[in-house]
């Protein structure tokens, strides 16, 4: 059994992995869970080779059933989930008088009922830990800064993503008592697979510069160091927050 124990959704991308070895450097034994094998193996072979323990979760979010097997196993296998980050999400890119609600439906699948369903079940173990006096735990849930001023063409993505800061605050306030905390990341314009949709990427990147205050592009491993803050003990104080990553973009 480890002393500390995180699962990281959508551990497979870029910003999940750079999570997932960040905690991993923390201390954690993690859960690295989403669908994609082969960049979960990836993720895997990676914590293995710093000394991390790991178990590959491999699961889609659209399954609630799976997504509760994936955590208790987790708890079989490594003890409590202390830290749950919910950062799994689809991002299609469709114009709003375009978009089936078949599309509409699966992202909030995913992006919504995923991070709502896996923060139930991971809260469930925080809450009576928090009752017995123990170390409840933290949940962080990964927003988006589109959701603060809108974006065009992504209109299902960006309303899941509102709504994960509303679901981080209704959490805060319901099981603060329990002293489960419970805070969110909204990241910028992070180099990623899903930039692919916007076409050119030079001009790309120079567009998300020019909206940013500081003007080069974020590194995965910067967010990861938000989520660690907010996972860790350093945060103990904080919860209900969002915090924005994304180099000056969007400033609240």
């Amino acid at each position: 059994m480890q002393e500390k124990v995180a699962i990281i959704t959508g551990a497979g991308g870029a910003l999940g992995r750079a999570t997932a070895l960040r905690l991993g450097a923390d201390g954690f034994a993690v859960g690295v869970l989403g669908r994609a094998s082969v960049d979960l193996a990836e993720t895997a072979a990676q914590l293995e080779a710093e000394g991390v323990p790991v178990r590959v979760l491999e699961v889609d979010l659209r399954d609630a059933a799976a997504i509760e097997s994936a955590i208790t196993a987790t708890e079989a296998d490594f003890g409590p989930v202390e830290a749950l980050v919910n950062n799994a999400a689809i991002y299609p890119s469709t114009p709003f008088l375009e978009i089936p609600l078949s599309e509409y439906d699966d992202v909030v699948t995913v992006n919504q009922r995923g991070y709502f369903y896996a923060a139930q079940v991971a809260a469930r173990g925080m809450v009576a830990r928090g009752r017995a006096g123990q170390t409840a735990g933290a949940i962080v849930n990964v927003g988006s800064i589109t959701w603060n001023g809108g974006w065009s063409n992504l209109a299902s993505y960006v309303s899941t993503k509102g709504a994960a800061v509303a679901l981080t605050r209704a959490l805060a306030r319901e099981l603060g008592e329990f002293g489960v905390r419970v805070n969110a990341v909204a990241p910028g314009a992070f180099p990623t697979k899903a930039e692919e949709i916007q076409g050119d990427a030079a001009e790309y990147s120079a567009h998300v510069i020019e909206h940013q205050a500081l003007k080069r592009r974020g590194t995965d491993a910067e967010l990861a160091a938000v989520v660690s803050f907010l996972v860790g003990p350093d945060s103990s104080f904080v919860t209900g927050q969002t915090i924005n990553v994304d180099g000056g973009w969007v400033m609240k």
